[in-house]
């Protein structure tokens, strides 16, 4: 559903961006709060409000994700739906980054690999554009901040939809009511479809979030991240197909060099985790050495032995730290997000953290609201 999302946009025209933002939130907020009167979950509210910090951490993720619907909406809407996806295409790398000079973490060569060539793609792409792509840079670190204050919030999707629609619900209201005092907004005066599609943004920004929310408890976590590539490739392909977006040389190079970067991601996630599932699983058979997570830093196998249990090295893996402590809280909501669209980010519908990607870093937060 987030892939498709850029064939939605448009349709609200002759909207401009800040009013199909403010309708956005108003009626996200109306969604989600008939959500919660019909499955009857209200006892984290109370808790919430009793807890000065997480209020704290809600308003800056609804400042956050404002940023990112915002400069979503706005650039598919003004022909930027192939810069837009390569906002999403870099965030794994982004939030990696911020993992390493944030929260002090370690990554492992493949990792420090798959980053540089991320940069080196953002390098092409700025020599392409002449300009760095200010769009993409924007989307993958205003979402980026956003999975990190979620997965501090540690709340469910649709509960963190809640609570940061909540907040940005007299703002934005205040703003169509100064919009239609000035006779700009386009909510009475285009017609009843028109006003229908305008409304209609609640039920698109949260239902992605309740059907990945759905998925996360029944689809491999695994899987589920790599599922999470899909918004993107979407939207990509309609910018390139659909909206007929121009793809010169130095951009399909750039775009190239961010697809490696996260085939190395994926690739060492996948491995990581397939690794941390042997050893939990005690699988190696007596006398087999069992990987280390560590060996590509100098660690040394350990060898299991008949009647032993494998000796575990217990030194916390900096990759599945980094899985955890950047992703927004899958457990939470469909992911997501508000997931992924990208923007609704994917807290979504109570999600297994969208921690852990294939990349190795956090997917489209489970409890993320992609834009």
């Amino acid at each position: 559903m987030w892939g498709l999302v850029p064939l939605f946009w448009p349709l609200l025209k002759p909207a401009g961006a800040m009013e199909i933002l403010a309708h956005r939130m108003v009626w996200s907020l109306a969604f989600v709060v008939v959500a919660l009167v019909v499955v009857r979950r209200w006892a984290w509210a109370g808790e919430l409000l009793r807890q000065p910090r997480r209020l704290a951490l809600i308003v800056v993720a609804a400042a956050v994700i404002t940023v990112n619907w915002g400069v979503y909406i706005w650039a598919v809407n003004s022909g930027h739906v192939v810069e837009a996806s390569l906002g999403y295409f870099i965030n794994p790398l982004v939030t990696i980054a911020m993992g390493v000079l944030i929260l002090k973490e370690r990554l492992r060569p493949v990792q420090w690999a798959a980053v540089g060539t991320g940069a080196a793609s953002v390098l092409v792409l700025t020599i392409g554009y002449g300009q760095p792509p200010w769009i993409s840079l924007c989307l993958a670190f205003s979402f980026a901040t956003y999975g990190l204050v979620k997965k501090k919030v540690n709340l469910g999707g649709i509960e963190s939809l809640a609570a940061e629609t909540a907040v940005q619900f007299l703002p934005a209201l205040a703003y169509l009511l100064w919009l239609g005092a000035h006779g700009g907004a386009t909510f009475a005066s285009e017609g009843a479809g028109h006003s229908l599609l305008l409304a209609s943004t609640g039920v698109v920004t949260a239902l992605p979030l309740v059907c990945f929310g759905a998925a996360a408890i029944r689809v491999p976590l695994s899987t589920l991240g790599l599922l999470q590539y899909l918004a993107p490739v979407f939207q990509f392909l309609l910018g390139v197909v659909y909206f007929h977006e121009s793809m010169p040389a130095e951009r399909w190079a750039g775009f190239a060099l961010v697809w490696l970067a996260l085939s190395l991601l994926t690739w060492d996630g996948l491995r990581s985790a397939r690794r941390a599932a042997q050893v939990r699983a005690g699988l190696r058979a007596p006398g087999s050495v069992l990987p280390d997570d560590h060996s590509a830093g100098g660690g040394t196998p350990s060898r299991v032995v008949a009647g032993q249990a494998p000796a575990v090295d217990s030194t916390p893996d900096p990759a599945l730290a980094r899985d955890t402590a950047l992703a927004p809280d899958p457990a939470a909501a469909p992911g997501p997000a508000l997931a992924p669209e990208p923007g609704l980010a994917p807290g979504a519908a109570s999600a297994p953290a969208p921690g852990r990607g294939p990349a190795g870093a956090a997917p489209l937060d489970s409890g993320a609201v992609e834009a």
